[in-house]
């Protein structure tokens, strides 16, 4: 699995400092709110339990499962696998993101939690590749841990075809390792 890695760009130790800080953001600003955590599946997964327990306030967990991908690219078509469980209006609410790439998932995604009236909307990623973003996209983090380039990345929870979720940090796949 290493063998396919290009660059470690983002150390084990620099994303458990950077999600420490974000946590204790969110804990300041939601102190009292009673705040749902939503993951967008699958690859939030390794984010969002991590970050969840750097909040140090009550808090309740939800997720929605959305697919855009098939291999490396985006196929534009987004498809709701599973809705959050939870009756959002009047709730705060958080969207807890792995990356934010073209902006099309994480759009969509705000689009259809909106439309259940919560209090508050926000968005907190793990990654921000601006250079990927599609126009028209008009949604923006108020939460980043990290502003990247444009590689494919992979670990931390993000994948290639469902493979490398599970290294413990972020790195840039080798294009070879790319199989169109």
């Amino acid at each position: 699995m290493q063998r396919d890695v290009e660059e470690i760009l983002i150390s084990q130790e620099q994303l458990q400092a950077r999600i420490r800080e974000m946590g204790a953001e969110l804990t300041a600003d939601y102190a009292g709110k009673d705040p749902v955590f939503v993951g967008v599946l699958k690859g939030v997964v390794v984010f969002y339990a991590d970050m969840v327990r750097a909040i140090d306030l009550p808090c309740q967990f939800d997720f929605m499962w959305i697919s855009s991908y098939q291999g490396h690219e985006s196929t534009g078509n987004i498809v709701v696998k599973q809705d959050v469980s939870t009756d959002l209006e009047g709730r705060h609410v958080v969207i807890l993101e792995d990356i934010f790439d073209s902006g099309s998932s994480l759009q969509f995604t705000y689009e259809h939690l909106l439309k259940k009236h919560p209090a508050s909307l926000r968005i907190c990623t793990l990654l921000d590749k601006p250079a990927r973003r599609r126009p028209g996209i008009t949604v923006k983090p108020d939460y980043t841990g990290f502003v990247i380039e444009n590689r494919f990345v992979i670990g931390y929870g993000l994948d290639y075809n469902e493979r490398y979720r599970n290294l413990p940090y972020v790195a840039a796949l080798k294009p070879e390792a790319i199989q169109e």
